[in-house]
């Protein structure tokens, strides 16, 4: 029997393994959600909103189980205490704004005609979540897909299989079919996607997995939502809080061993504050600690597995053999031994463009850092990649900050202040980051359609 394994990346061993479903099993439940799917929508909007808010607050009961959970299964440190909080923030607002994203436009209503155009739920739709943020990456779109009156199938990253077990527990209270978590392999999804079983597909992931989903639904106009990761730059200018620069860039290079989607992965400092920003930067980062996530002195946990951390040691010992300078003595963090899942932390200077660990995404507990000489220079090595979700800029002048932010090719700018998702701003990229737009009232366009209707009344004379 086939089966999904996730190994813990603690201590090496096999957390969990589940079943994958067979083509019966998923043809099964997928007739069960498309029926369910019809009665769903036809109930009242505000009824739909308390039992997926029911279904928030059940899982938020259990969070100190998932903390427990999620640092087995991906190795973030448990004194964070899990995805909650944003899981919340972002649930209540898409309730919040729902009744408003869905009204119908209405053009005309008089005694003549009715014109108006309406938003209709997609069907089925299929969220593809990944291992770093579990939780938060799917209630970007299980929340408004399932608000909005569609019936939602979840197949979640092999590495966190019983966080798709825990949402699924949370909204058991809803009919069945109306949320179903399947395990499914790779050619199976693709089939199911080529087969048109989906009204839409959100995915987040890597480049190479947007575009075998993208193969996968060539032909047969299925919506796609494609969150793909970045390299996400933060830019320190001469008038910048060099302290809260430090702390607020640091933090987003390193918060979750480096793993998060909007990190920041490139650092371009004002050549004024370089000295002092590497500095600050040197003396924030030796004050991890680098162990077992479920030790709550443990601040920096392993990488999600192994061949994660060898990715970031290829990256960085080709960095410095090509010149750049590591600035951070591994010997602070005796959890890496080189062999494992535990990476020390690295900050690199002497790196330029032509070394991967500036231009390809490294998802890890590294960062470079190179100084520029004005806003020109800044912009031009911003741009010079082909990822584009979000830009971190530092400045005090927000006029200026906003000029520079429309040159940047970029999904969401930031200004003093970095790593965070905005419910209520839209949460989408350029080039290889993908497309889509999730969250914010365009989150509800991505899981609906437009109807319009146009009726003419006849004078019964």
């Amino acid at each position: 029997m086939n089966q999904i394994t996730c190994v813990s990346p603690i201590d090496g061993t096999v957390y969990a393994t589940r079943p994958m479903a067979t083509r019966d099993e998923v043809a099964n439940r997928l007739d069960v959600a498309r029926t369910a799917q019809k009665d769903w929508a036809a109930r009242p909007l505000a009824e739909r909103i308390a039992l997926v808010e029911e279904g928030v607050a059940r899982l938020d009961q259990v969070n100190a189980d998932l903390v427990q959970e999620l640092a087995w299964q991906m190795g973030r440190p448990t004194r964070y205490g899990g995805e909650m909080g944003g899981v919340r923030e972002r649930t209540g607002y898409m309730a919040a704004i729902a009744r408003r994203a869905l009204a119908p436009e209405v053009m005309e209503d008089d005694a003549k005609f009715r014109r108006l155009i309406a938003r209709e739920p997609v069907g089925l739709v299929l969220v593809i979540a990944p291992w770093n943020y579990p939780f938060l990456t799917a209630i970007n779109t299980i929340v408004p897909a399932l608000i909005a009156g569609n019936a939602v199938v979840l197949k979640h990253a092999s590495q966190t299989p019983l966080a798709g077990e825990r949402l699924a527990q949370a909204f058991a209270h809803l009919p069945d079919g109306v949320f179903t978590n399947l395990f499914l392999g790779h050619a199976l999804t693709a089939e199911l996607i080529a087969a048109r079983s989906f009204g839409f597909v959100n995915f987040t992931g890597s480049v190479s997995g947007g575009q075998a989903i993208e193969r996968a639904a060539a032909g047969s106009f299925t919506a796609l939502g494609l969150e793909l990761g970045g390299k996400d730059p933060g830019y320190v200018r001469p008038d910048a809080n060099l302290d809260a620069a430090v702390d607020t860039l640091m933090d987003g290079a390193f918060y979750n061993s480096g793993q998060c989607c909007c990190g920041i992965e490139r650092i371009y400092v004002a050549e004024p504050l370089f000295d002092a920003f590497v500095e600050k930067s040197v003396e924030w980062v030796s004050k991890l600690t680098l162990g077992n996530p479920l030790d709550a002195a443990t601040t920096l946990g392993p990488m999600a597995a192994r061949r994660f951390a060898d990715t970031i040691r290829a990256q960085t010992a080709e960095a410095i053999a090509a010149g750049a300078r590591p600035l951070i003595d591994p010997k602070l963090f005796a959890a890496d031994t080189g062999e494992t899942a535990y990476l020390a932390p690295q900050i690199l200077v002497g790196v330029d463009h032509s070394m991967r660990v500036m231009t390809e995404e490294s998802f890890g507990p590294v960062v470079g850092i190179m100084p520029v000489r004005d806003d020109e220079e800044a912009i031009a090595l911003m741009n010079d990649s082909r990822y584009g979700l979000t830009a971190s800029i530092w400045t005090e002048d927000p006029d200026v900050g906003q000029e520079i932010g429309a040159r940047i090719e970029t999904g969401t700018v930031f200004m003093n202040r970095a790593d965070y998702l905005d419910p209520a701003l839209t949460w989408t990229g350029v080039k290889d980051t993908g497309r889509g737009a999730a969250l914010s009232h365009l989150g509800y366009l991505s899981v609906t359609r437009p109807k319009s209707y146009h009726l003419r009344r006849l004078d019964s004379a």
